[in-house]
């Protein structure tokens, strides 16, 4: 993209931003294999992701999660979540999902794979890819300001210490990105900012909206208790945000979705329980199904910490311990029945597990990136892994 090409904008990136050409992705991130997905897949993954979004706007759906999330979790802020999440294995009986994420990154990686050679994010982003990144930010803040605007002011971009995040420089490119849409943007670790139901400041100046990328995902902790003051008066655009987090994300409502009786009395249509019942596995607090029942399946399960993220603490139960499997807390770990990942084959770098991730905004894509990886867990160091174009076939 030309600097003709660029949407016209005043907006500008913190002081200390490194230029745009600086913004390239860890090369580790990367790889140059092309994941094959058939049409028929991608379909039925999409008409998931509809049906979930309609399922958090179902006043019975809300009823039965608000007693379980905490109260920040409660709270509807009127809007919903930007960079959603949705990652899956495909197997010969189609895909299943495995995990929901409000705050999923890797876009700028995934770009990058699926645009080589144009330069760093974002200029390796086609135009209209562009423009619907953009226009979730908007629509995010028309729907917090009840439509009185469609672009902040200043967007600051939030996370535990920034610079020492592996996607670091995703954020950078979020910030130019922003910027070059004409909002000023920045990087910050919650420290920083000045917070309290009055509003979010930062360096003295008002922030209209957060690009939440911090894994306090309830705002529990003291480091967020001034934006979770500042979210709940209706003082900022918190995306994501914790009431989509309770909807969608925690990994508890896996439970709820892959449950028959849960599904009839939401009164879904039969077709959606079915999409339900063939594209989700099996899922369930450890606290609710028999201790002894759980070891004697494990090689067939997955146990999960429902509070933690990003693969940390997940444990295949065919290399389980019995001593490890004793110490799993029954109410903070979900019984997932196993979906083995898919491999993809290498020449150069032999067989990669593989899943596949649709980044959405409520109910439209935004992109489909695929992540390769050896081991018992996605990760982002395995050589010749990492995020992966995807090729439909």
């Amino acid at each position: 993209m030309t600097d003709a090409e660029r949407p016209a904008g005043s907006g500008t990136p913190a002081a200390d931003a490194p230029p745009v050409s600086a913004l390239h992705p860890s090369a580790s991130s990367v790889s140059r294999i092309a994941v094959p997905l058939s049409r028929p897949a991608l379909r039925q993954m999409l008409a998931l992701v509809r049906l979930l979004h309609r399922l958090t706007q179902q006043s019975a759906y809300r009823a039965l999660v608000y007693p379980l999330v905490p109260v920040s979790a409660r709270f509807d802020p009127g809007h919903d979540a930007v960079m959603m999440g949705y990652d899956f294995h495909v197997t010969a009986d189609g895909p299943h999902l495995i995990e929901v994420n409000t705050n999923a990154g890797g876009f700028l990686p995934a770009s990058a794979a699926a645009c080589p050679g144009l330069g760093a994010f974002p200029d390796n982003l086609p135009g209209r890819t562009r423009e619907r990144l953009l226009a979730s930010f908007a629509a995010e803040f028309a729907a917090f300001s009840r439509s009185q605007t469609t672009r902040p002011r200043r967007i600051l971009i939030v996370d535990e210490d920034p610079p020492s995040q592996f996607l670091h420089a995703e954020m950078r490119g979020f910030a130019s990105l922003l910027a070059d849409w004409g909002v000023t943007t920045a990087l910050a670790d919650p420290a920083e900012v000045a917070a309290d139901e009055q509003g979010v400041f930062w360096r003295g100046e008002p922030v209209d909206l957060i690009y939440n990328r911090h894994c306090d995902f309830y705002l529990e902790t003291a480091a967020m208790a001034g934006l979770r003051a500042a979210y709940l008066a209706g003082k900022v655009c918190l995306t994501p945000n914790p009431h989509t987090y309770g909807l969608l994300a925690d990994k508890r409502r896996l439970a709820l979705w892959s449950d028959p009786q849960t599904l009839a009395g939401l009164q879904l249509p039969a077709a959606a329980r079915e999409l339900c019942q063939q594209l989700i596995p099996s899922s369930q607090l450890l606290a609710d199904m028999p201790r002894e029942q759980a070891w004697e399946e494990r090689k067939k399960l997955v146990f999960k910490p429902v509070t933690h993220y990003g693969s940390k603490g997940v444990l295949l139960g065919t290399g389980m311990s019995r001593r490890r499997f004793e110490a799993l807390p029954a109410e903070e770990t979900l019984v997932q029945q196993l979906v083995p990942p898919a491999l993809t084959e290498s020449t150069e770098f032999g067989p990669m597990k593989t899943d596949l991730r649709l980044y959405a905004y409520r109910d439209r894509l935004l992109g489909i990136t695929a992540r390769l990886y050896r081991g018992q867990v996605t990760n982002m160091r395995t050589p010749g892994g990492g995020f992966a174009a995807v090729q439909l076939v």
